[in-house]
């Protein structure tokens, strides 16, 4: 469907030099990454920083970032190859919306020169995955037979790899054996009182001796518990509670973990709930009171928009531009498992086959979707239609609980472009409209490009407009706009997705 060597997936943003302008000032600004990256777990190895995130039903799962300086970011792998946890995450036999990969563990094992990932996958099993590169190759090490619900991974100073996790509204901390594969125990190390209330969002750490344990009450606390031992006794600490954010709109800091530079600097990195875009990191510096808790920078009682340089800024590629796919980076990913016998990269660039007989975009294999840059962000795609047989249709979509699409039908022969909306889910994230087309344009030639601009600012009433052009420099508005849902039970905020599926019969594609 894209042909990217000559028909190119352009993703242009208004601040799409965000990663790079804090190098300027020798101050960073804050959302550090303005992209849905919740969940997150970071890790220092040696100066470079790594961050893992949740990505529910996307594929491959648990993206890691890479960073030298704390606040400018680059996509380097996933943990998980493929979601091969049962049919339903490859759309086969039903779907897996908002289930999958979320609060995992992430974390390396210096002795043993590995890398681990682990994650509670339909609240029953744990699978833990392993590397010896952080790049990969990742494989599946081992499945336990437990939920390590929301989990933290500590490795200790003799080697030892021990998990906390949330069971029965409690915390609890598991031993893990030397090869990571099997439990050796577990017990329950803190419950927390009603006055606090329900924790979750665990990650584990160790300090000068002494153990901690981050803990999140859902969205607008951060607290801390710490023992002289793994398995307690803990006490606790409030770490930030109703922070104001640094995004106006947003919700309020929480989450996330902490982590340290190679000259003993702290830092926590937490996120905010910015729907419609999802949930995106924020940084601050963190010290250490008398009593041993960590305390969170502020400014004037509120999370800082910037704050100075961890360490001398290190600027990456940005997070946007063009894409020609001679392969498929790390930055994209697919709405669940893809067919992989229905596409293909390379010089001519990216090849979708239909690989999904369906009215519904939602049932559709292999749609390769991107995070959106905020806080407003345009996706432009070239996409060559000749190919497709009648009753296809492809395009460029704003995919979520509720999406719209610009893209090309062929029925009876002939072409069109339009525009589709009214495409829900029900609470259950089974479809509950497949849309209806309100614009349509006859279009001949083979070739056409396809334009979306998303605001996604936090709050309601955030559009996405849509249109085309047939030269690829003059481009025509097609339908109205589309307003987003900036509900968070869905959990993943708004993406670009670029699709291909059949309502007859397959054969057809587009590059």
């Amino acid at each position: 469907m894209l042909s990217f060597a000559r028909s190119a997936i352009r993703l242009s943003a208004l601040l799409g030099a965000l990663s790079v302008l804090p190098s300027l000032s020798n101050a960073f600004s804050n959302p550090v990454i303005w992209q849905d990256l919740a969940d997150l777990d970071i890790r220092r190895v040696g100066s470079t920083y790594y961050y893992s995130s949740s990505t529910m039903h996307y594929s491959p799962g648990a993206p890691i970032l890479r960073s030298y300086d704390l606040f400018n970011w680059e996509y380097i792998g996933h943990s998980v190859p493929t979601l091969d946890f049962g049919s339903t995450y490859s759309l086969t036999g039903g779907q897996a919306y908002v289930q999958g990969i979320w609060a995992s563990f992430f974390g390396y094992h210096a002795s043993k020169n590995t890398w681990f990932w682990g994650g509670c996958i339909d609240f029953s099993k744990t699978y833990i995955y392993s590397a010896s590169s952080v790049t990969g190759p990742w494989s599946r090490l081992t499945t336990i037979n437990k939920c390590y619900y929301d989990s933290g991974l500590l490795v200790d100073d003799d080697g030892t790899m021990y998990v906390s996790y949330i069971y029965n509204n409690a915390v609890w901390v598991a031993q893990l054996s030397s090869d990571a594969k099997t439990e050796v125990k577990s017990q329950q190390v803190y419950a927390p009182p009603s006055t606090i209330g329900y924790l979750e969002g665990s990650r584990f750490y160790k300090r000068s001796g002494t153990y901690y344990i981050l803990l999140t009450h859902p969205a607008n606390e951060e607290w801390v518990i710490k023992s002289s031992s793994p398995f307690g006794s803990y006490s606790i600490k409030a770490l930030v509670q109703n922070v104001a954010p640094p995004v106006s709109g947003a919700g309020y800091p929480h989450q996330g973990g902490l982590v340290d530079t190679p000259n003993g600097q702290w830092y926590y990195m937490a996120f905010i709930d910015a729907y419609p875009g999802g949930r995106i990191p924020v940084l601050a510096p963190v010290t250490w009171g008398s009593d041993g808790f960590p305390v969170v920078t502020l400014s004037s009682g509120k999370w800082g928009t910037s704050y100075s340089d961890p360490v001398t800024a290190h600027p990456l590629a940005p997070l946007t531009g063009a894409d020609y796919f001679t392969s498929i980076g790390p930055q994209w990913e697919w709405n669940h498992n893809p067919d992989t016998s229905k596409f293909s990269t390379g010089s001519s660039g990216l090849v979708l086959n239909t690989a999904t007989v369906t009215y519904d975009i939602y049932a559709a294999r292999n749609t390769i979707t991107h995070r959106i840059l905020g806080p407003t962000s345009t996706a432009t795609i070239k996409l060559n239609y000749a190919n497709m047989k009648d009753g296809d249709r492809a395009g460029l979509a704003m995919l979520r609980d509720s999406s719209a699409w610009v893209g090309v039908k062929r029925d009876s022969g002939s072409f069109t472009v339009c525009y589709t909306s009214g495409i829900t889910m029900n609470s259950d994230w089974s479809t509950s409209a497949t849309g209806s087309t309100s614009a349509s344009v006859s279009i001949s030639g083979g070739t056409i490009w396809l334009r979306v601009t998303a605001d996604i600012t936090p709050g309601s009433g955030k559009q996405a407009k849509f249109s085309y052009s047939t030269n690829g420099s003059t481009f025509t508005s097609i339908g109205s706009a589309f307003t987003m849902n900036n509900a968070w039970q869905f959990f993943m905020g708004y993406r670009f997705a670029i699709f291909n599926y059949a309502t007859s019969s397959l054969g057809g594609y587009v590059t």
